[in-house]
């Protein structure tokens, strides 16, 4: 097995747990029906004309969250259950489902009893997330996708400046031990920061591995790379759906989907750094090494050599004319390098438009796909599936028409189907979701090349912090998603029209983005400014490290495998 194959394949297997973790809160934090508890022992249940012994038996007839079932206690008292009060009917003689006399109204001081047919425990049975503190159940997902924006620019950044492989150890190993720890949280609160930091590493993991294997893989072979890192995501949600119909206890449900992450935690020390990152670094001799492991591997028997490439002297490393022209002090990089000039900072804001409309399209999709009705594990199932002929897509259009040739038509076209949404009557509910997932079909493709185009579109010293600005404004998509659901209270279309004008509007921006489509990655802020116009690169240069020739020729060391670029 070639070298790139065995160190993608490692790579890419921990995105599964990515999947798995962002959408894990779905069953996780279900509210099943639910009634007050009594102050007593049961003794008989009234549900409209159906009468049994016990409560559990009602949940089969309950229809509406305005139903309650009626018990008398074996002390004689009748109580009337809802879902946030009950009520103790003066008149004890009389036990019939409908009561006009007079009643005390008490809260559910005693607790609250759940339905326990789909689901034996979530969080929201575990800690009494309802009525009143129904607030606390909603505000999981929210919080988690607030860790996910931190963590996406954080480890982004630290990429940048410690390297790929230190933050891909960090961040996977965080996830298992995260993942478990999630699990045996005492409370709620403990439940939502432990929750709130495994979303910071499963960001940062899912960020760092777009760049990682960008860097180590061919040209011919970067698309289907990056590409198939959704691919292995989109699994994970699938694994969500399995594992939620297999088990239905929360905290055993956690515990088996972070195991899936230990098979990487065990061989993720085994992961070498990306030469890209060492010679941006000046780390020529251990770039050599990882480039001379490289060549053993893939049967190159004249590996490149980063010294004659550089044409760069140990001992000279400061008075070479050739690596050291544009090397100035060393700088630190920020977010703001992203902006350093008109040139770079246009490019930037359509990039982040991108990002943002692409997620929150995706969600606003999704969440309008709850139509489907049936079963909810399916569904599920399907809505992760139907990411994999997207990504298909996708790649076959980046190779054969290039990055922005196939993304300007699929955001477009998104744009166009929300159009439709709103001209088809309701009444064609079939046609409706078949629309709602073409939509989100052709929203995915655009999100899906997002990652890798943002990547080529960045030199090496920035591209970590790139993506993870990107992935910073998906997040914020991700946030807004809801909320824009929320608009259908004002009009029934109010979410389809605001994805529609985004996507359009990115599409249209998107005509100013240079094409990247068979060019090697940028190393410097000139190559990187070079794609789209011949002015100057920002004032604020960083060092040179490798020259475009450079960098294409460890690139051929990827296409020289037979395997994994085909």
């Amino acid at each position: 097995l070639e070298f790139q194959a065995c160190v993608y394949l490692a790579s890419a297997f921990q995105a599964i747990s990515c999947g798995i973790h962002y959408l894990a809160s779905v069953f996780m934090a279900v509210t099943p029906n639910f009634v007050c508890r009594v102050p007593g022992n049961v003794s008989s249940v009234l549900f409209h004309n159906s009468s049994s012994s016990r409560i559990e038996d009602a949940w089969t007839l309950w229809t509406s969250a305005k139903s309650y079932i009626v018990v008398q206690l074996e002390n004689g008292d009748i109580w009337e259950l809802n879902q946030c009060s009950r009520s103790r009917r003066e008149d004890s003689l009389n036990f019939t489902y409908e009561y006009d006399g007079n009643k005390s109204d008490f809260s559910c001081s005693d607790g609250f009893i759940y339905d326990q047919t789909k689901w034996k425990s979530t969080i929201v049975t575990e800690w009494d997330l309802v009525c009143h503190r129904e607030w606390l159940a909603k505000l999981t997902q929210p919080t988690f996708m607030l860790g996910v924006l931190l963590g996406a620019v954080i480890f982004g950044d630290v990429a940048d400046r410690m390297g790929r492989r230190h933050v891909m150890w960090l961040t996977s190993t965080g996830q298992f031990l995260f993942g478990i720890a999630v699990a045996f949280t005492f409370d709620y609160y403990s439940f939502v920061i432990v929750r709130f930091l495994l979303a910071m590493v499963s960001s940062g993991y899912l960020v760092v591995v777009f760049v990682y294997v960008t860097e180590y893989v061919g040209i011919k072979a970067r698309t289907w790379a990056a590409m198939h890192v959704h691919a292995f995501f989109a699994v994970g949600i699938m694994v969500v759906a399995v594992m939620g119909f297999l088990v239905r206890t929360w905290w055993v449900y956690q515990i088996f989907l972070s195991i899936t992450t230990l098979p990487f935690v065990l061989c993720c020390w085994m992961l070498p750094e990306t030469p890209f990152w060492l010679i941006s670094e000046r780390k020529y001799e251990e770039a050599q090494k990882i480039v001379n492991v490289i060549a053993r591997w893939n049967k190159v028997s004249t590996p490149c050599k980063i010294s004659e490439l550089c044409s760069v002297q140990q001992d000279e490393l400061v008075n070479d004319r050739t690596c050291a022209n544009d090397i100035s002090t060393t700088k630190k990089h920020n977010i703001l390098d992203l902006f350093c000039n008109w040139h770079i900072a246009r490019r930037t804001i359509t990039i982040w438009l991108i990002w943002f409309t692409g997620s929150l399209g995706y969600y606003v999709f999704s969440l309008s796909s709850v139509n489907l009705g049936g079963n909810e594990y399916l569904n599920l199932f399907l809505i992760g599936a139907v990411e994999l002929p997207s990504y298909v897509v996708a790649c076959i259009g980046m190779d054969k028409l290039g990055r922005r040739n196939t993304l300007i038509p699929f955001l477009i076209s998104s744009a166009v189907i929300c159009a439709l949404i709103m001209l088809i009557p309701q009444d064609f509910s079939i046609l409706i979701i078949l629309a709602n997932m073409a939509g989100k079909f052709a929203i995915g493709v655009a999100f899906g090349l997002i990652y890798l185009y943002t990547a080529e579109l960045y030199p090496t010293v920035v591209r970590s912090l790139a993506v993870g600005s990107g992935s910073m404004m998906c997040r914020v998509g991700s946030l807004v998603a809801p909320f824009c659901v929320y608009l259908t209270s004002v009009w029934i279309f109010m979410p389809q029209l605001l994805v529609g004008i985004m996507a359009f509007l990115s599409g249209m921006l998107t005509f100013m983005l240079p094409e990247t489509l068979g060019k090697p990655l940028t190393n410097t802020w000139a190559d990187a400014a070079e794609l789209g116009t011949n002015k100057d690169s920002c004032s604020g240069k960083s060092p040179s490290r490798l020259s475009g020739a450079a960098s294409e020729k460890i690139e051929m060391l990827g296409q020289e495998t037979h395997g994994i670029n085909e």
